[in-house]
């Protein structure tokens, strides 16, 4: 299983940013996929993740301004972020698990300025 994550970019505090995750499989074949990120010296974290059922669960620094979706027919999960802070800077990493196994993409970079 392959992950891509794109979407990534410079933007102003408020702004937004839409992350995409692009599975080389069916996600409904996936039990879980989700988006963590990691700051510059701090530990990954959880941003939110979906369930193959589309249930959500959200980072409470993030709730009510980030968004996690999945596109079961692109094997895509997306990751719409509002209301951009500068301590959402990091970089964000796609992850899924199923099939046995888990799997993370190669990150994409979230930079926001103040």
């Amino acid at each position: 299983v392959q992950l891509v994550e794109s979407g990534g970019g410079l933007v102003q505090a408020g702004g937004s940013l839409r992350l995409s995750c692009a599975a080389s499989v069916n996600i409904f074949s996936l039990n879980n996929m989700a988006w963590y990120r990691q700051a510059p010296g701090k530990q990954r974290e959880l941003v939110a993740d979906i369930t193959r059922g589309s249930n959500t669960n959200y980072a409470d620094a993030v709730k009510g301004r980030f968004t996690i979706s999945r596109d079961n027919a692109k094997n895509t999960v997306y990751l719409q972020m509002n209301n951009l802070k500068p301590e959402d800077t990091a970089v964000y990493y796609c992850y899924a698990s199923g099939r046995g196994a888990s799997y993370w993409g190669q990150g994409t970079q979230v930079t926001v300025s103040s």
